[in-house]
């Protein structure tokens, strides 16, 4: 493939309190918006987005997201902004509200602001929304043809939230470099337009999103599980946001999230945050590559350390039968699934395989760390 492709937002933003200037950014990009606020925030936020985008001249209508990227709640959601003429969509909330702001956008053809008010995810700057049912299941993933024109993360607002949507964002986050290998040693396309090969720069920064986790992840556990926001958290907000957003974008994902995907359909899994399930993942993407035992350890070690899933206990599944892991390997091999990025020759119980022995592995290292 001699083509190759790089695409990330226009602007990113990030610190303290910048949620408030969000008027300076929705104005240049139309005068009419689509609020899709995470009814979490629906009390608490409302009033200082509706002062900021009232005083920059932007006609603002809110909806409130009712908590799943499905396609009724897009469907409601798109309808809103047909009626309201939105110029632009800003979603604002977790990954999902601000999935269904992206796809929003993109079926009425508007400009779009993304604001996570948690760093779990890396979708804030991606031109990628998943949709899944209503009750949590993945469906399919939409290209939404441009990425944000704006990602605004308010470092002060995400800091309060618990720690443990910090540490699912490092668990996403983790799967960037690995997933990028996979993708440029099987020359894979990434999902820039149509796709095409990385470019140095795009697995340059996939390589960076694991260099800053390794350094600072530990101590950005550490600071935010007491709500302080250091410099090590505005490192991790940034990896697990812009990092790991434009690596996986210009890159490619793989079995981490091909896994995830196909754990999906076990309903136990429901109960964790997509961050965690995709740490579990990373363990799984390692041996199925049959990669080195010290980069095995080192993953591992991270994720013990942070409390990531790494067995498939941690997940609920210590009772899983056969079938049902069988289930699994079957999913995993549909066609739309991300897992054939991978280098290696797959079939349903070469995957399913994988997942025993990842999680057997992860119960061996934890008995040498105790």
């Amino acid at each position: 493939m001699s083509q190759r492709g790089y695409g990330g937002p226009l602007r990113y933003v990030q610190g303290p309190g910048v949620i408030a200037d969000i008027g300076r950014y929705a104005a240049p990009l139309g005068n009419s918006a689509l609020v899709v606020l995470d009814g979490f925030f629906w009390d608490s936020l409302r009033p200082t987005l509706e002062a900021s985008l009232t005083a920059a001249g932007v006609e603002a209508d809110f909806v409130r997201f009712a908590g799943e990227s499905s396609e009724s709640e897009i469907e409601r959601c798109v309808a809103a902004g047909r009626t309201a003429g939105a110029r632009a969509v800003i979603g604002i909330g977790g990954g999902k509200a601000l999935d269904t702001a992206k796809i929003t956008a993109f079926h009425i053809d508007a400009r779009i602001i993304t604001v996570p008010t948690i760093a779990s995810t890396d979708s804030p700057t991606s031109s990628i929304g998943v949709i899944y049912s209503p009750d949590g299941v993945y469906d399919r993933v939409v290209r939404c043809g441009r990425n944000p024109d704006v990602v605004l993360v308010d470092s002060a607002l995400i800091v309060q939230a618990p720690a443990r949507f910090l540490v699912s964002g490092m668990g996403d986050a983790l799967s960037t470099f690995y997933e990028a290998r996979s993708n440029i040693e099987t020359r894979s396309r990434n999902y820039i337009g149509d796709g095409y090969a990385a470019t140095v720069a795009g697995y340059g920064i996939a390589r960076s999103c694991h260099d800053v986790l390794m350094r600072d992840g530990r101590a950005a556990f550490a600071a935010a599980k007491a709500g302080r926001l250091t410099t090590a958290v505005e490192n991790i907000i940034e990896a697990n946001t812009l990092l790991s957003g434009l690596g996986f974008e210009n890159c490619g994902v793989s079995a981490a999230h091909g896994v995830h995907d196909a754990l999906t359909v076990l309903e136990p899994t429901h109960h964790f945050f997509h961050g965690e399930k995709v740490a579990f993942g990373v363990i799984c993407l390692l041996v199925l590559e049959n990669r080195s035992p010290e980069e095995l350890k080192e993953a591992l070690d991270f994720c013990v350390d942070l409390g990531l899933p790494t067995t498939l206990a941690d997940l609920g599944l210590q009772d899983v039968t056969a079938t049902e892991m069988a289930q699994v390997g079957e999913a995993a091999m549909q066609p739309s699934n991300v897992i054939h990025s991978v280098p290696v020759q797959l079939s349903a119980t070469k995957i399913t395989d994988a997942i025993w022995t990842a999680s057997a592995l992860a119960e061996a290292q934890r008995r040498k760390r105790s």
